[in-house]
């Protein structure tokens, strides 16, 4: 049965695939169902009340439906809240709905064949919701016990990750790991350079909101066995723990630094964009024994390289 209450944003500039749309969900039973003719209307619509499924044609005028998806993802890192995109498209190919998978969008419905597969899909994008959603309350009120009980020890109450104590004791945890086991470990200091710029021009609520931002967006690029920690008020580290040290790379970090360098904050001051700089420091068993503090120096010695290259820069220990 479907659930009257989803609540639907069909965005779409014609009005006919529009009004057939809403005719269709409204005799399957939905009634929370909203209308926007382009995605600056569907934006602003979202931003006074969000959506459970945005139902959204690919090709629209000025912002289609992929830049509509980062936007949309934009807006749900500011809240705990996970909007379903549906892209209606008469697009074919692999590649092409790869690209858009790995944008963001979470399903597709053909033009061809919407009629048999409208309602369906939306059914099975309520069941997706409702387990989305109740993870992310679940994880936010988990963040909120954690800080209310360790944030004088190991969490930063701000963001709810780690802070620099709880750090270092996940780097000589994984230390020894890498000395008992093998493998190779990764750390990367990530720096905001404009940051304290920002914080000037703007206040310190404004600047407190964009570190919660910056702290989402990094949750969402790492693994889910990384350990993402806030240092201070302008840099981060993240600890991951690697097979072989080659993997140890640039490469393999580059979506991270795009994640962080080409796609804009949404804020209460509008789209905000950062310069981050992240210097890598990997090493493996060949390397040990090694102090923590001597792995944090070196990462901050290639941190400035870091920001002036705007590329991240890289050290594998041992040298050469």
């Amino acid at each position: 049965m479907p659930n009257p209450h989803l609540s639907i944003l069909v965005v779409d500039d014609a009005k006919f695939s529009s009004a057939m749309i809403g005719r269709t969900l409204s005799q399957a039973g939905y009634q929370d169902l909203r209308f926007a003719s382009s995605a600056s209307e569907a934006l602003k619509l979202l931003e006074d009340k969000p959506a459970n499924v945005i139902l959204a044609d690919w090709l629209m005028p000025e912002i289609d439906g992929l830049e509509l998806t980062a936007r949309v993802r934009q807006l749900d890192e500011m809240t705990d809240h996970y909007s379903y995109v549906i892209l209606l498209t008469g697009k074919e190919g692999e590649n092409v709905l790869g690209e858009a998978f790995d944008r963001g969008v979470d399903d597709f419905i053909s033009k061809a064949a919407m009629s048999e597969q409208l309602v369906p899909r939306i059914y099975a994008a309520d069941r997706l919701c409702n387990t989305l959603q109740r993870l992310l309350q679940e994880n936010h009120l988990l963040t909120q016990n954690i800080a209310s009980l360790e944030q004088r020890n190991l969490v930063d109450s701000l963001t709810g990750l780690g802070n620099p104590r709880y750090l270092r004791q996940k780097l000589t945890d994984s230390l020894r790991q890498v000395e008992s086991r093998g493998g190779a470990l990764c750390y990367l200091l990530i720096g905001l350079l404009d940051a304290p710029k920002l914080r000037l021009q703007y206040g310190d609520t404004f600047y407190n909101e964009l570190l919660h931002g910056v702290a989402r967006r990094l949750q969402q690029l790492v693994r889910p066995l990384d350990v993402l920690t806030r240092l201070d008020d302008n840099h981060f580290g993240l600890i991951t723990l690697l097979d072989d040290l080659h993997e140890c790379s640039p490469s393999s970090f580059r979506r991270l630094h795009e994640g962080l360098n080409l796609k804009a904050f949404k804020t209460s001051e509008g789209f905000i964009t950062l310069k981050a700089g992240i210097a890598l420091v990997g090493l493996d068993t060949k390397a040990l024994p090694l102090d923590v503090e001597e792995l944090l120096d070196k990462a901050n010695a290639m941190l400035p390289e870091a920001h002036a290259s705007g590329r991240v820069t890289a050290l594998r220990l041992p040298q050469p």
